[in-house]
């Protein structure tokens, strides 16, 4: 079983990670929910493709949309014709 390290490591037992295919470097992502931990292997491209069949509403503008969402959640949009300092 593995356990927690004083630098809060684990390490994950070999015949996991190579069932699972995770090697030394993959990036992982860590997320808590109802008090359990679990781990996920990112992999790009996994998602792509997920979204596509989906189709976008003509009668809402990106703008329209950023605008409303921020407009919820009680924030002001920052104009988008000026760059922010410090980027080219």
């Amino acid at each position: 079983m593995p356990v927690l390290s004083p630098k809060r490591q684990v390490t994950l037992p070999k015949e996991l990670c190579d069932r699972l295919a995770v090697a030394p470097g993959d990036d992982l992502d860590i997320v808590e929910h109802n008090g359990h931990i679990t781990i996920l292997k990112q992999a790009k491209g996994r998602s792509a493709g997920v979204l596509k069949h989906l189709k976008a509403d003509s009668r809402y503008s990106d703008a329209a949309s950023r605008d409303s969402a921020i407009a919820a959640t009680g924030r002001r949009a920052r104009p988008t014709s000026k760059p922010r300092r410090g980027t080219a």
